[in-house]
This record gives structure tokens, sequence and C-alpha cells, in this order.
């Protein structure tokens, strides 16, 4: 158990660093404190093996396990589900997730998003946009704001490009996109979105919910924001599953 404390450490580094440059979420918390716990188990093993050997620690114990067991299978089901690409480059929109701005510049997750929908923008040149989100805490500005400005900067029309500016959950986001898109084309329309790998599966479900029959592009994430971005999206998942929200 000595050896944990090597992952533990760099886990934990990890972790800092991730938040220092980006904003601080639940993924963020889960991986300090993966962290903190490896680095405890090797720093202190038979301590820890004392304490968790009756009672309710050990309960504790075993439920870290099957925690870090089920997070791994979800990585692996999530992935599977963000592959998965049913896009036919005819939709009449295109919606866009919002996702972190900092301070008045769009995060590489969002940025990520923003790409794949002006190449979508490309190939699809009779479709609209829709950039969805709200101002959240660490913005200057709401996300739909800095999604039109890059997307612009990347050479797609302002008329092209429809703000939505209220929503502040990946619900609002399908919610309020189709209060617009109803209001423009009736209830005969199709659409798609896009968002990252380890988001397609529910936004999907959350968009049947809205109301919304749409098709998923998905966005690979770069690899060293993976584990952040998956160990938060499984315990969204389960939160969706269990809330149904």
């Amino acid at each position: 158990m000595r050896l944990l404390k090597y992952p533990g450490i760099l886990i934990l580094l990890y972790g800092i660093g991730f938040a220092m440059v980006s904003n601080f979420n639940m993924g963020v918390f889960m991986v300090l404190a993966l962290g903190v716990l490896l680095t405890l188990c090797g720093i202190w093993p038979e301590q820890i093996k004392k304490i968790t050997s009756h009672g309710i620690m050990k309960a504790v114990k075993y439920l870290i396990v099957l925690g870090l067991a089920f997070i791994l299978g979800m990585t692996g089901f999530l992935m599977y589900q963000g592959s998965v690409d049913e896009v036919t480059y005819e939709e009449d929109a295109l919606i866009v997730l919002g996702a972190a701005v900092q301070g008045d510049r769009v995060s590489s997750i969002l940025a990520a998003r923003l790409n794949e929908a002006a190449d979508y923008a490309a190939e699809n040149e009779e479709a609209i946009i829709i950039v969805s989100g709200g101002q959240g805490p660490q913005e200057n500005l709401t996300e739909a704001q800095a999604m039109e400005t890059y997307l612009m900067a990347k050479g797609i029309p302002q008329d092209r490009i429809i703000k939505e500016e209220q929503a502040t959950s990946t619900y609002e986001n399908f919610k309020f996109s189709k209060e617009i898109l109803d209001s423009k084309f009736g209830e005969e329309y199709t659409c798609a979105y896009v968002t990252n790998e380890f988001h397609c599966y529910r936004a999907g479900k959350i968009a049947e919910q809205a109301g919304l029959s749409a098709n998923g592009v998905s966005v690979k994430t770069e690899w060293w924001k993976l584990p952040v971005n998956y160990m938060r999206e499984s315990l969204a998942v389960v939160k969706f599953w269990i809330l149904d929200r």
C-alpha cells in the first residue's frame, strides 16, 4: 500500500493544476479527494488498514471501492455512447450547448464544441446555429454571447446565429432552444446538438425530455481533461437516473 502515495501525489497535483486553469467543479473535487485518499493510504497504510478493518469504516471502504469500479464502468459506457454520431447534415438547426467561459473567453472545451459547430455550418449552409448558455458566477458575459463572438471570428455570419442567453442547465439549453425553434419553424423541423463525447448520452436523454428529437454531434476532449470530466459526468448521470432531470 505504501506505493499508493506516488499515484496519489500525482493525482493531487493534476487536480490542483486543473483547478488553476479551469473553473472548479465536482469533477475537480472528486479528483482531489481521490488523490488525498491514495496519498493517505500510502503514507499511513497500517493505520488506514486498522481503521477500516471493522464497523462503519469497513463499509465505507467497500463503498469507495465499489464507487471507483462504477466510475470506471460508467466511463467505458459514456465513451461508447459518445462515439456514435447520427447527424445527417441536413438538419434545420444546430444547438451548441454552453460550457464554461473564463472571464469573457470560451474555455477550451467550449471552443472545441464551437469548432465542430463551424465545421457543421460549412457542411450544412442552410442550418441556423443556436448558441445556448446563460451567465455563470465566474463569467463576465453570457456563454451565448461569448459563443457568438467566437463563431463570427470563425467566419459564421451573425444572421445565421441565434443567441439563447437564459439557460443555466442542459435541460434549459434544450427547453429554451426548442421555444426558439418552434417560433421559427413551427412544428416541422429537424435539429442536432453538439457537445463533448462524455456528455452525449445524458444530453440526448435530456433533449427527449424537453420534447426535442435531436441528433448528437460529439466532440473529442483533450486527453488530460478526461478524468475530471468523466468523474463529474458519472455523478451527473446517476443524478439523472434517480431524479429524472
